[in-house]
């Protein structure tokens, strides 16, 4: 495969970057390696820019969407590949009430708050506190009181790995410093196994998703309350079957929370459990995914609009498909869901484990 020869141009000096940096902070492109297995980073927005890997004949490709300019990310409003934060996903109203105190946010999705506001971690250049080329790197944050309307200092890092072989973990910390905040941080990558620029949509893709519930949401995307069974719906994906199968019987494509199953020891604790496989019967490839969240976000794209990416390829409805752990949505605003509440001292912790695979497969 030809790699994205706009990516690998780029220098990391601030003079080339200079009109992004809000802070001393250096804009750059850091590149974890094994073998030919590569994943890219940037620290604005802690974003994914490439992860390339080969397929059932040994062919390199790209397989996740993005831009080939960093000034791209800059105005991006697809949230490409970024680490989203403080509160990933929808908060109903753009308000929430904490220890008696009522909080308003920023409303930038049709009256609600979408992943942080109108500036969320994704629209920040992080610190680079650690980089050690082909085995990690390690990105930090200081969210300020009141930033985007959230209470309290946030201390917030991130750490992406490359473990043993074709394997790539993200660990995500925020730790609360003088106030109790709600924290629900994500990695928002779009994936297409047959490569970002394949003429192939998402829909063949064969899926299964551990969850056997769902968080419905209304028609503004902000969830009722309710946890539903997914069994014999269109949302049932507890054993394998391809993307598009049932996509009639969803108006406008799938952008739904699923609450996992299993993650719980005996003390309640969450520890790595199994989220969801994805597979591209053409390719070979395969991706599993692991977490300690209790949910996870399948979105296929449905907003995706003529958008013109990497190497000039357009994106359009159904080019990729994200899977977001995190904790369920507007959880602030519904006493039923898993807390997201961060007390002063505590820390939060989040992980996410890939592994890719390519096998010959039968269609």
């Amino acid at each position: 495969m030809e790699k994205s020869s706009l990516l690998c141009v780029f220098v990391v000096v601030v003079s080339l970057f200079g009109n992004l940096c809000r802070a001393s902070e250096k804009v750059g492109i850091f590149e974890l390696k094994k073998g030919d297995f590569s994943v890219k980073i940037t620290n604005y927005g802690a974003t994914v820019l490439s992860v390339i890997i080969p397929d059932q004949n040994g062919k390199l490709d790209d397989v996740v969407l993005g831009f080939g300019s960093i000034d791209e990310y800059k105005n991006d409003t697809t949230y490409f590949g970024g680490l989203i934060g403080r509160v990933a996903n929808r908060i109903g109203g753009a308000r929430f009430t904490l220890n008696g105190i009522q909080y308003k946010l920023p409303a930038n999705d049709h009256g609600n708050t979408l992943h942080g506001g109108d500036i969320g971690f994704s629209d920040v250049i992080w610190k680079v506190e650690d980089y050690v080329k082909d085995r990690h790197l390690s990105l930090s944050y200081d969210s300020h009181d009141g930033e985007q309307g959230f209470p309290g200092d946030l201390h917030v890092s991130v750490t992406y790995m490359i473990i043993g072989r074709n394997r790539l973990a993200i660990r995500m910390k925020g730790k609360a410093l003088n106030k109790a905040t709600p924290v629900n941080l994500a990695s928002h990558t779009y994936w297409n196994l047959a490569g970002h620029n394949s003429t192939h949509n998402i829909l063949s893709h064969t899926i299964q998703i551990f969850g056997s519930g769902i968080t419905p949401v209304k028609d503004n995307l902000v969830p009722t309350g309710e946890i539903r069974a997914v069994k014999g719906t269109a949302y049932d994906f507890l054993q394998p079957r391809k993307v598009g199968s049932r996509l009639s019987q969803v108006p406008g494509g799938y952008d739904i929370n699923y609450v996992l199953d299993g993650g719980r020891d005996h003390n309640g604790l969450r520890h790595l459990h199994k989220a969801a496989v994805v597979q591209e019967h053409k390719s070979g490839r395969k991706m599993e995914l692991w977490t300690n969240k209790p949910g996870v976000q399948f979105y296929t794209s449905n907003m995706l609009n003529e958008t013109r990416g990497k190497e000039g390829f357009v994106y359009r409805k159904y080019g990729g498909f994200c899977l977001e752990t995190q904790g369920f949505p507007d959880s602030v605003n519904h006493p039923n869901f898993p807390s997201q509440i961060v007390n002063q001292g505590e820390t939060y912790q989040h992980v996410m484990l890939y592994r890719f695979t390519a096998h010959t497969t039968r269609h």
